[in-house]
């Protein structure tokens, strides 16, 4: 039944939206990046990714990512977001197994929040970004 699948309240993963240097195209890019501050691996991660506006009607395609494993104390790059996806909430939804355990949880960078005024240091990432926890 339904009502039985208890799924726990995850702590200590976090997504962060960073401002960094593309070497490669010599520009900034903003990227999102999954982060985990546990002490133990993550398994079969499933981030769910899309840009919103309710208000103008606008979303953008669904994308989709998987990561085996997530080391303790690592981070990941999920996916680059395009300058016009910065002007929209852009929401991620983030589902892993830790162990025998499945964890589930929804992120959300709500419209206006991704811009420079906001960028904080990130300790494990040592990049200036904004985190959502």
């Amino acid at each position: 039944m339904k009502k039985d699948i208890t799924i726990p309240e995850v702590t200590d993963v976090f997504m962060a939206v960073v401002k960094e240097y593309n070497n490669e195209f010599k520009c900034e890019d903003w990227n999102a990046y999954i982060v985990n501050n546990k002490n133990v691996t993550l398994e079969m991660v499933l981030i769910v990714s899309k840009g919103y506006d309710e208000d103008k009607m606008i979303e953008t395609a669904i994308l989709r990512h998987k990561i085996e494993k997530l080391p303790a104390k690592s981070f990941a790059k999920v996916e680059l977001l395009q300058g016009d996806v910065l002007k929209l909430s852009n929401f991620f939804n983030v589902t892993f197994f830790e162990g025998n355990t499945m964890f589930d949880k929804k992120y959300l960078f709500e419209k206006g929040v991704i811009k420079e005024g906001a960028l904080r240091n990130i300790p494990l990432l040592n990049k200036r970004g904004i985190l959502i926890k």
